[in-house]
């Protein structure tokens, strides 16, 4: 397996069922991928930063669907075989955020894996949304989606699923 780069939104702050972190839970995730494989890692960034309050925030990520400008764009992917996508499910699917890094890359011949952290959305649309915008990918469709309240105990699970890339 060649070189791999995750590139992930996560957000601080006021969470759903975990209260107020100073770490995102898809950000921890992220750091686990990173400990197992050696990931390069890409860290999504709204150029405008979402409220501290949960339910602002979510609403904020409503109104961004479809346009929601970040801080710094991705170059080429060219050096990677495996592309990790992680975000929190927001309306159903990731955070718009993610769809502005991803449109207009390359993703011809790379592999992409996808984890989602939420709270009862599972994966949501994100494996369609992916295979939309990133043509040209092997989308695994076995994402994997953790409950944010669970990530910090998540690293084995993680270590598992990544195994299953494998075989």
């Amino acid at each position: 397996m060649g070189k791999s780069l995750i590139i992930y939104f996560s957000r601080a702050e006021e969470n759903y069922s975990v209260g107020y972190i100073t770490k995102g839970n898809t950000e921890i995730a992220a750091e686990y991928v990173k400990e197992l494989t050696g990931a390069d890692m890409f860290k999504v960034e709204p150029l405008v930063p979402y409220a501290s309050d949960y339910r602002t925030c979510t609403e904020e990520a409503r109104q961004r669907i479809g346009h929601a400008p970040i801080k710094n764009n991705l170059g080429s992917l060219e050096a990677y075989d495996v592309i990790y996508v992680m975000s929190p499910i927001y309306w159903g699917t990731f955070a718009p955020e993610m769809e502005t890094a991803l449109m207009g890359l390359d993703f011809t011949g790379k592999t992409i894996r996808i984890i989602t952290t939420h709270e009862g959305s599972g994966l949501g649309n994100v494996v369609s949304d992916v295979s939309r915008i990133c043509k040209g990918a092997r989308v695994d469709r076995k994402g994997l989606a953790i409950r944010g309240s669970q990530v910090k105990q998540s690293r084995d699970r993680i270590a598992q699923w990544l195994r299953s890339e494998r075989r």
